[in-house]
């Protein structure tokens, strides 16, 4: 099974908690989103959030055409489950933002770079309708935009998987019903209805400490050491019972693994996209589908399909449109930065350098110093460019040392 790859930053000392929290920021955060563009060597780049990670059919359909008629033709996945278009042209903002509108994409243009969220992939109902009311309320509030693009919520069902992707504010379906409310090292129980609540309410806690400490922290971690974060405050502000847990565990899941899910009469595909990188050709070819849900393993899962047999079908299928499909390829766990030619600081064309795991270990391959996009909380290869075709080889514990 694929290792859990969190989250990660550009710089590679973020590995070390002490540089982030002696950290003092002094600009703003200029984390790209669907409005937002950044302006690389190959284009513009569109990052569009998906809160819940499930798409329809519809907004497969028009994230397919936007990426044919506005930019290069494929779509890339995120290690947050996010969505970047690249290669767009000057003055396409207007009708990107025409296209996402009009698809249910965007419902606030003013929130929608805080819209962080990943997902069980395999969640119920209950997990999936905790995504939607936290996102409804991030919408609906004047504070919230002043969250970083880069700020967290994981909304977990349970099994563990997004809770250890290094989240900021985590919600975990308990047992026995209600939810774990997670921030940093302190975690409360409170009831399943008040669940999205909490979590807007330990994020305004984070603002507050953040606005005190004085430093410009866009992430929980990131905040000095010993500086409080209210927690508890604001659930009672609020009006939310909430009940300390003591050591709380986190349970250790991870992502599906690609091939048929499930069993009796609920059954589903997960597949992998390699190097995260996706033509339009492929991404239709998740179609037909009930609905299609991103995860932050670079991956889609396809539930509701009706027996074994369908499923085994629509798995060949994704084989031969070029995912992954199989527990034992060997690109599972290999991923890569944009390299060239689309950031001209990279040193290589990584992604065309990409081989197969050696050594059964993630392996990340960079095209600088930055490693955008490596793995963290896991031990993981790190192959980083030197020169044209030419890599250094580490290994990174899941620690942060290297070997």
């Amino acid at each position: 099974m694929l290792a859990a790859m969190p989250p990660s930053s550009p710089n590679p000392q973020d590995r070390g908690e002490a540089h982030i929290r002696d950290r003092v920021r002094d600009r703003g955060d200029a984390c790209p989103g669907a409005l937002r563009l950044h302006h690389a060597d190959d284009g513009a780049l569109a990052r569009l959030r998906l809160p819940t990670g499930v798409l329809t059919p519809r907004q497969v359909r028009s994230l397919a055409d936007a990426a044919d008629r506005l930019g290069d033709g494929h779509l890339s996945l995120t290690s947050r489950g996010n969505i970047e278009l690249r290669g767009l042209g000057e003055g396409c903002g207007l009708g990107l933002a025409d296209l996402l509108r009009e698809a249910g994409l965007l419902p606030s243009e003013r929130h929608e770079r805080v819209r962080n969220m990943v997902v069980s992939p395999l969640a119920g109902a209950e997990v999936q309708a905790w995504a939607a009311r936290l996102d409804e309320l991030l919408c609906a509030e004047d504070w919230t935009p002043e969250l970083s693009g880069r700020f967290l919520f994981a909304v977990d069902d349970g099994r563990g998987d997004v809770a250890g992707l290094a989240p900021d504010v985590t919600l975990l379906a308990a047992s026995g019903g209600g939810a774990l409310l997670r921030v940093a090292d302190r975690a409360y129980r409170v009831a399943a209805a008040d669940a999205p609540r909490a979590a807007l309410a330990a994020a305004g806690a984070f603002l507050a400490a953040a606005r005190e400490a004085g430093t410009g922290a866009w992430r929980v971690r990131e905040l000095p050491a010993g500086q409080d974060v209210d927690v508890t405050g604001h659930l009672r502000r609020a009006g939310i019972a909430a009940q300390p847990v003591p050591d709380a565990a986190l349970p250790a899941g991870g992502p599906p693994a690609p091939g048929v899910l499930g069993d009796g009469t609920d059954f589903g595909v997960s597949v992998l996209a390699r190097l995260g990188r996706v033509t339009t050709a492929q991404f239709r070819a998740l179609l037909p589908a009930r609905e299609v849900r991103v995860t932050p393993w670079r991956g889609f899962v396809l539930p509701g399909l009706a027996g074994r047999a369908a499923a085994e079908e629509r798995l060949r299928a994704l084989d031969e449109a070029g995912f992954i499909t199989r527990t034992d390829s060997p690109w599972i766990g290999v991923t890569a930065c944009t390299g060239r030619p689309g950031c001209g600081k990279s040193l290589s064309d990584v992604r065309a350098d990409a081989r197969p795991r050696e050594d059964g270990l993630p392996v990340h391959w960079s095209g600088c110093a930055r490693r955008c996009g490596h793995p963290q909380g896991v031990t993981w290869t790190d192959r980083v460019a030197t020169a044209e075709g030419a890599y250094e080889t580490t290994v990174v514990t899941v620690q942060g040392s290297t070997k």
